[in-house]
């Protein structure tokens, strides 16, 4: 997705779960979680006091996520509304209408909603794709280096990260003229 088209994805958010969908969608596009990992998140992962995250991912390994202002806002937004009572799971950060952990399934679902009500349902759009799309807004908005978006977004290899590093035009262009050597002149009888 686009910077805009993810605008569009967040403000779309209505209904009852708005807050629990808004918080899942908001952690998609700034994190680059994983749909397991997203769904696998207890409440006690959330570490308020430096803002971060803990993640289970793949081969079960752990890794650390720092949590922007919005990240916060959002978990914050749905904690104050997240059911209490007649919990299957109290552990789940993202409970279901049924009291249960949210599976896999809902969150597609919930997914395809919103990416259908903004003109983008079953275009090749899907879950996976705000994973890429976080790590894309990462790379070329936020200037983050390549190997600090492989640690994000849990890659063992740098390889499998560079997939979704989609470069523009204009960052080439930008990268060389930012080449220190870019205004350098051969010299010349006549500039002697």
């Amino acid at each position: 997705l686009t910077l805009e088209q993810s605008r569009e994805l967040l403000n779309a958010v209505d209904g009852p779960d708005k807050e629990r969908d808004y918080c899942i969608l908001t952690l998609f596009l700034n994190c680059g979680m994983r749909l397991s990992e997203l769904v696998s998140i207890n409440m006690s992962d959330v570490i308020h006091n430096n803002s971060t995250l803990r993640i289970v991912g793949k081969g079960s390994k752990e890794r650390i996520v720092y949590l922007n202002d919005a990240c916060l806002a959002s978990i914050d937004a749905y904690v104050r509304v997240r059911p209490k009572d007649d919990l299957k799971d109290k552990n789940a950060l993202f409970i279901s209408n049924r009291g249960t952990r949210i599976s896999p399934k809902t969150v597609q679902a919930m997914v395809n909603k919103y990416l259908t009500k903004i003109g983008l349902g079953g275009a090749g759009y899907s879950v996976h794709k705000l994973r890429h799309t976080a790590a894309t807004l990462m790379y070329q908005y936020g200037n983050v280096d390549i190997r600090v978006l492989q640690d994000i977004l849990g890659h063992e290899n740098l390889g499998t990260t560079e997939i979704y590093t989609h470069t523009s035009s204009k960052q080439m262009e930008e990268a060389v003229n930012a080449n220190p050597l870019s205004k350098m002149r051969e010299k010349t009888d006549k500039n002697e």
